[in-house]
């Protein structure tokens, strides 16, 4: 029989062996995440042993098939010890929450050390993209890119890296950015950019954006103006005839501003300027063909070799004066011969002349038509001061309006012409430099003021006409044949307190006094005032005239009554 002693001593055996027995398991606590070993795997779970007296086991269902044919007893592997047992008193734990977990895990140590995560991006959402990066996270649209995305939906699908700028483990929110990491690469390319560049430097760069000025350049963190003027030496009427935005090119440096950051590009100046030796190469006179570049109110640009360009003014186009506009003539791309009129190699200019390469009409006219030749044409055009009549030539002649009729105040040219009228008309002069034909319409007819117009209208007769014009100064009176006459205010006897239109009406008719025929300035002046006179005086001859014959009639009668009275007085 055991002594008290053997008795306390193997009590005290069996504490220290269950104590040691307990101290052989891990401690753990429910909610954290410890490395296992599979013990074995099953169909419906893995066995694990995490150091504890009962095993730990997991559901096959969260394992991909992939992962449980590679699963096999001493595997391996992180998890998450539930908070309840099953029936049998194992322990639950997750495959899939300690991944979770060990995700979390790494994306705040990302997040703290600022370093790069790779995330792709999965769906649009509003405000900006889904991205899987182990756990799905924010792209807000104005992180996304350095500049707005005109169709985010093309990211969808494609990996970027990018930088956890807010995480909240406990709401399970992740926002990131990509825009960060660009800027950050776009500021160190800036840098090494900058302190490398020169003005007169050939750089490469990429079309970025293009405006209607010119275009944006990156070239590598910094972009320069690639102005449309520094595009080529020729003619261009927008960049987007010559650039794309995402092409690749090599200009050259011409002004860097360090303090604004500002760069100026060019193009062009890779090249020689075509304009140097111009004045030499196209001297006055010489006859050169071209393209028409441009139509503008005033002329049409031609180009005579690229980056060289003339103007036809619409007066050097032909020899006719009918020219509206330009396009009446010549088209964009036509090919057109000219004469270089005129070059000004220091203000960039060339004149070009059209009408220079065609026989001059004006050397047929002045053959053809000599002074005094009567023509034929039509009215072309009417104005104030005449009437412009085409000929066949292509000429214009003009007939003034003072060489339209010997007698008639012609106040406007369609009170005898009208516009696509026939006419003949005389030839009066002819100006080759001035480019101009005088022709008269009067002058078809003998001058009536020669003789037949002194003869008819004498000074010092009675003459009737029409009341055509009153004016300030008088009234103008159409006499017999056509000619006018003129009754100035002095001779129309009217007081000051009289108005001309009160006493005057246009075509009503009225008799005057012829007081002075003058060839040379053909001009009749009439008198109301004299006519009135006139007539006054003759109504008094009249009178006395009538009176006389009265008395004597009178006398004879007495003288007879006298005599078969009583015989003769003696």
């Amino acid at each position: 029989m055991e002594t008290l002693e053997q008795m306390k001593s193997g009590s005290s055996d069996k504490a220290a062996m269950a104590s040691l027995y307990e101290e052989t398991f891990q401690n753990f606590e429910e909610g954290s995440v410890i490395e296992g070993t599979v013990i074995s795997v099953k169909k419906d779970k893995i066995v694990v042993d995490i150091g504890y007296k009962s095993e730990g086991i997991i559901s096959a269902e969260e394992f991909s098939p992939q992962e449980l044919s590679e699963l096999a007893p001493g595997t391996r592997l992180p998890v998450y010890i539930e908070e309840r047992e099953d029936s049998e008193g194992n322990l639950i734990l997750s495959k899939e929450k300690a991944d979770k977990m060990k995700v979390w895990e790494d994306l705040e140590k990302i997040f703290k050390e600022e370093a790069i995560v790779e995330g792709k991006i999965i769906s649009r959402i509003k405000g900006g993209m889904m991205v899987d990066i182990g756990v799905k996270a924010f792209l807000p649209g104005s992180q996304i890119d350095l500049h707005p995305i005109r169709d985010p939906e093309q990211l969808i699908g494609k990996s970027f890296p990018m930088k956890i700028i807010k995480i909240n483990q406990r709401r399970g929110n992740v926002v990131v950015s990509r825009r960060l990491l660009l800027e950050e690469s776009r500021d160190q390319r800036r840098q090494r950019t900058l302190a490398n560049l020169t003005e007169g430097q050939l750089v490469h760069g990429t079309v970025k954006n293009i405006t209607d000025y010119g275009a944006f350049v990156d070239l590598g963190g910094i972009d320069g103006l690639l102005h449309i003027t520094d595009m080529s030496w020729g003619r261009i009427g927008h960049p987007s005839e010559i650039f794309m935005v995402g092409d690749r090119v090599e200009v050259m440096v011409l002004k860097y501003d360090r303090e604004t950051g500002r760069v100026s590009l060019g193009l062009k100046q890779k090249s020689a300027d075509p304009w140097t030796g111009v004045a030499a190469k196209y001297p006055t006179g010489t006859r050169i063909k071209g393209r028409v570049v441009s139509l503008t109110d005033y002329g049409a640009f031609i180009e005579l070799e690229p980056g060289v360009e003339g103007l036809v003014h619409v007066s050097e186009m032909t020899w006719s004066h009918e020219v509206r506009h330009p396009s009446k003539i010549v088209s964009v791309s036509a090919q057109v011969d000219t004469q270089v009129l005129n070059v000004d190699e220091g203000a960039r200019k060339i004149s070009l002349g059209m009408k220079q390469v065609a026989p001059n009409p004006w050397d047929l006219v002045e053959t053809k038509y000599p002074l005094g030749t009567k023509i034929e044409g039509k009215v072309k055009s009417l104005t104030d001061f005449g009437a412009f009549i085409g000929l066949d030539e292509g000429v214009d002649g003009l007939i003034h309006i003072s060489d339209m009729s010997w007698t008639k105040h012609v106040k406007h040219p369609s009170e005898i012409f009208k516009k696509g009228q026939k006419v003949d008309a005389v030839v009066l002069k002819i100006d080759k430099e001035k480019e101009r034909l005088s022709l008269g319409y009067k002058q078809l007819a003998p001058d009536p003021w020669e003789q037949e117009i002194p003869a008819k209208h004498q000074v010092g007769n009675a003459t009737r006409g029409k009341i055509t014009k009153l004016t300030d100064f008088g009234v103008f009176v159409e006499l017999d044949g056509g000619v006018e006459g003129l009754i100035h205010v002095s001779e129309t006897g009217l007081d000051s307190a009289t108005r001309m239109e009160d006493r005057f009406k246009v075509g009503e008719d009225i008799d005057a006094k012829i007081i002075k025929v003058d060839r040379d300035e053909r001009k009749i002046a009439l008198s109301l005032r004299e006519h009135h006179r006139d007539s006054e005086r003759q109504q008094m001859q009249d009178f006395h005239a009538t009176q006389g014959k009265v008395d004597q009639s009178l006398g004879r009668a007495a003288r007879k009554n006298k005599k078969h009275d009583g015989g003769d007085e003696e």
